[in-house]
């Protein structure tokens, strides 16, 4: 899995770089009159757990994969304030030890992205880009799965399909190769039991292009 994801990540990072070189050299994100919204690929991982009173739901990272698209556009042309959102894959989840059995918590979700980001042009090619702006996410598939007893349940015995919350962070962009680091905090409960609630951490950093 990890050949596939690292040799398709450089197909599509080759593919646009050499076939836009030029163009990409003479644009300026700040004064982008030609050029006012942008298309993105994106391909990382989230450190991802759960908070909770419960110890059932309170849980350990994990890791987990994030793919998916991105469309901006800039608001403002006097400002390089900038809208973005997208359409992601994000795993979830996290383990934890429940009579002394290790047990791992897998959300996978579709996830809509929605933030405002500001340019700051280190340089002609160099942007370096703070975001703050929240996400929707819903569960399409989620596991229980006990490793003393080796069952696994669906997760959504227990849990919510639908979460949702904050999103911050940084991003770099240099020419069309791009990095982020942020945070997804959410505030959705997602237990199903009336008496505990249950809330998704994740750091992610992810890397793309765009075009």
């Amino acid at each position: 899995m990890k050949r596939v994801i690292t040799f398709i990540m450089g197909i599509a990072l080759a593919i646009p770089t050499f076939a836009q070189y030029q163009t990409n050299r003479e644009r300026s994100r700040y004064n982008r009159d030609d050029t006012e919204r942008y298309y993105g690929l994106r391909l990382g991982m989230n450190i991802a757990s759960t908070s909770s009173e419960s110890t059932n739901f309170d849980t350990n990272p994990r890791t987990g994969l994030v793919i998916g698209g991105v469309f901006g556009m800039q608001l403002s042309r006097q400002h390089p304030v900038w809208l973005e959102m997208g359409l992601m894959y994000s795993e979830k989840g996290g383990k934890t030890h429940l009579n002394d059995a290790k047990v791992t918590y897998r959300l996978g979700y579709l996830q809509l992205p929605i933030m405002a980001k500001y340019n700051f042009n280190v340089d002609d090619d160099l942007f370096i880009s703070p975001f703050l702006g929240g996400y929707f996410a819903v569960g399409i598939t989620g596991k229980v799965k006990n490793y003393e007893t080796r069952e696994s349940v669906s997760v959504f015995d227990s849990m919510k399909r639908f979460d949702g919350g904050l999103r911050g962070g940084c991003c770099l962009e240099y020419k069309m190769m791009y990095v982020e680091l942020g945070y997804d905090l959410g505030l959705a409960n997602i237990a199903r039991d009336e008496f505990d609630a249950a809330h998704t951490r994740s750091l992610f950093a992810n890397l793309g292009i765009n075009f």
